[in-house]
């Protein structure tokens, strides 16, 4: 099935890779490191890099549970297929890094299906905006205050 919506950004953070590694994929402590986004995530399971998590996620002033299977791509990021059947959506979620000139790239795309008819409605103009600029405040925004002097 095709996503429903497509978010895709890129920021530049003026660190390290490993550093920026190091952060982003530390998902136990991303409700003390995010707060705005993760109410708490804990690893069901681990076998090397493959992870299930069950997240509790904070969105439209809501938390709402998560289901994650994540593969952490040694140096270079994530990816994650996430299942919310409170919030009525699912997706595949990427975070990709490289080095740049002045420090790391992030790439960033969530291609999100949306089960909920009337969420559907509403969610494309909603969440396609609000998203990212909420994502950008709440994680890279304070990715960056953690990392960039």
């Amino acid at each position: 099935m095709p996503a429903d919506i497509t978010l895709q950004a890129q920021w530049l953070i003026k660190a390290p890779l490993s550093q920026v590694f190091d952060i982003m994929t530390d998902f136990e402590h991303w409700p003390e490191l995010f707060p705005k986004v993760a109410a708490g995530i804990r690893v069901v399971k681990r076998q090397g890099n493959a992870l299930e998590m069950a997240a509790t996620v904070k969105s439209f002033g809501r938390e709402f549970p998560v289901k994650m299977h994540t593969q952490i791509l040694p140096g270079k990021g994530f990816t994650s297929d996430n299942e919310s059947p409170k919030f009525g959506t699912s997706g595949h979620e990427e975070l990709l890094l490289s080095e740049q000139t002045g420090g790391t790239l992030i790439q960033y795309t969530y291609q999100v299906n949306i089960h909920k008819r009337w969420l559907r409605i509403v969610a494309r103009p909603l969440i396609g905006w609000f998203s990212m600029k909420y994502w950008e405040a709440a994680v890279i925004d304070e990715l960056r205050k953690k990392l960039e002097r």
